[in-house]
């Protein structure tokens, strides 16, 4: 749904679309709670997963129009981070609440939450005022296939290093516990333990990652952000017990927290003014490819290979990441930044 809820910003506006998506999200998840059908509870969370594209894309684009180039690395790193700390906090009080008060209610808080986002964004979240260059368009869809074609060599350059980049991240989501669990033997709360404890590295980091994207530029963030990341990932097979998988998979926290919000802000940088949210629903749709093949890619490799193999690909993955962004993407704080208007300070 990245390419509808690009179009749909071009339609309806930042904010209807953000009070949409987080009211779609926060109905079909407190429905869940009452769900007797399991046909019906894949209908729900299809829902959710559109009305999320929908949130995702609209506060992304918002902040795009709203934070000036120079400060859009803090901006758009605290937006990632308050989102990694909502996703360290929210399993532990879903587990909570599900214990002492059943599976059910569980879903049905992270349902009020979801509302209660719509309510306070409906309150209290201006919609920003329209863009320079911004025109009506008859054919949304067309208006996107010509953003594709103007864009292609970004699209091209720096979504081959957005693939990599999600792939890497979502991948060590995926092969941590793989690898705790059937390599090394651990439990249930040890490889949580383990996750938690990267979770919290990585979340801690989001504003010093900002204050780099701003002060000497995105890729002095990101670069080293996957570099680490290949490292840490590439380190994770040669783990024989519980400290050397928490070694490298607190060092994968590290690198990813280094470039927390880097490429939002690099796709918000690329994004043309007038046409940010219809860019930006490209661009989340190319990282999407990735976060959505990492499972695969490792799963089979896996099957096949390994698991050890599958962390050493997905370590090539994260440098090459860093390679592309290195040599054939520019620096956009410093193509952009100088002429940049500021919609913040007008």
């Amino acid at each position: 749904m990245d390419l509808p809820a690009g179009m749909v910003l071009g339609i309806f506006g930042r904010k209807r679309v953000m009070v949409a998506g987080a009211a779609a999200v926060g109905l079909a998840t407190l429905a869940l709670g009452f769900s007797p059908w399991y046909p019906l509870l894949v209908v729900l969370r299809l829902a959710a997963g559109i009305g999320t594209a929908f949130w995702n894309l609209s506060r992304l684009a918002y902040l795009a129009d709203m934070v000036p180039v120079h400060d859009r690395g803090r901006a758009i790193s605290a937006f990632g981070g308050t989102t990694r700390i909502g996703m360290f906090i929210g399993p532990a009080l879903g587990g909570l609440v599900g214990r002492e008060f059943g599976l059910e209610t569980a879903f049905i808080v992270a349902g009020a939450l979801d509302l209660t986002a719509a309510l306070i964004t409906f309150l209290w979240v201006s919609e920003p005022p329209a863009p320079v260059g911004a025109v009506h368009r008859t054919s949304h869809l067309g208006h996107v296939a010509d953003l594709v074609r103007q864009h292609r060599r970004s699209f091209t350059t720096a979504g081959t290093a957005q693939i990599c980049a999600q792939m890497i991240r979502q991948g060590r989501q995926v092969i941590v516990p793989l690898y705790g669990a059937s390599v090394l033997g651990l439990d249930v709360a040890a490889v949580g333990t383990i996750v938690s404890i990267s979770s919290a590295i990585d979340m801690s980091l989001f504003i010093p990652a900002g204050l780099v994207m701003d002060r000497f530029g995105r890729k002095f963030a990101s670069v080293p952000s996957f570099v680490v990341m290949g490292l840490g990932m590439a380190v994770l097979p040669l783990a024989t017990d519980y400290l050397g998988l928490l070694t490298a998979t607190a060092i994968l926290g590290f690198g990813n927290g280094l470039g927390s919000g880097a490429m939002m802000t690099l796709g918000a940088d690329l994004a043309p003014p007038g046409s940010s949210g219809e860019f930006l629903g490209v661009w989340r749709l190319i990282g999407d490819l990735g976060n959505a093949g990492a499972p695969l890619v490792v799963g089979n490799l896996a099957d096949l290979l390994g698991l050890s193999v599958g962390a050493w690909v997905l370590a090539g993955v994260g440098l090459a990441s860093a390679g592309v962004l290195t040599f054939l993407v520019p620096e956009t704080l410093t193509k952009r930044g100088a002429s940049a208007a500021s919609p913040a300070k007008s």
